[in-house]
């Protein structure tokens, strides 16, 4: 009985002990990733996505890095480097946890870096893909507030593209304001948890 409680003990302390060091190797990212130290988070995402092959949270994060990264990028081989990496860890992340709206939209958010460089070249193929992406996340988590938000901006883009009124959209933005206030995460440490404040900012851009 004693040898039993002992192994329970340490088994306790190995989980305990490999948790700490998941969670400040992630700390350590993020705060490399909001100095713009861009490589050196992915890298480290990198790391810490191989020692926790079975969690999707740090492959997200490589993939959020390199495609918010690559909006406004103009040298096309940086681009193509990062968002090829970030539909890797998308899809690897994909496998990992299938159905994942999380995952959709940011799936959407890559296509989207590569449209807005260029969108002769893209805006045909991936446009179609991005509507498919987003309806599938709405049917999946009709009340996540980042779905409603980049379904909704997404869709706003498009109108204005076609010369259409935004408008009726800015509906659907309020929605996701208040989304924001009562939608329960997961707890699971470092889930996605942006999007507030760029809701805020579109439901200002509304009624300015």
């Amino acid at each position: 009985m004693k040898n039993v409680f002992t192994l329970t003990v340490i088994l306790f302390s190995l989980l305990v002990t490999a948790q700490s060091q998941y969670e400040k190797g992630m700390e350590k990212a993020m705060k490399l990733w909001g100095e713009g130290k861009i490589v050196e988070a992915s890298n480290l995402l990198e790391r810490i996505a191989v020692a926790e092959d079975d969690n999707w949270i740090p492959y997200y994060y490589v993939a959020m890095v390199n495609t918010s990264a690559s909006f406004g990028e103009k040298d096309d081989t940086k681009l193509k480097q990062q968002l090829d990496k970030a539909k890797e860890f998308v899809d690897i992340a994909k496998n990992l946890s299938p159905d994942n709206a999380e995952l959709l939209i940011l799936e959407a958010m890559t296509n989207t870096a590569w449209i807005a460089f260029d969108g002769a070249t893209y805006g045909m193929t991936l446009s179609g893909k991005n509507t498919q992406l987003y309806a599938k996340a709405m049917q999946l988590a009709p009340e996540n507030p980042r779905v409603v938000l980049s379904k909704t901006e997404w869709d706003m883009g498009s109108a204005r593209y076609f010369g259409k009124d935004t408008a009726p959209y800015c509906l659907d933005i309020e929605k996701a304001v208040e989304l924001f206030t009562t939608f329960k995460p997961s707890e699971e440490p470092y889930y996605p948890d942006w999007g507030a404040e760029r809701a805020q900012e579109v439901l200002a851009e509304c009624k300015a």
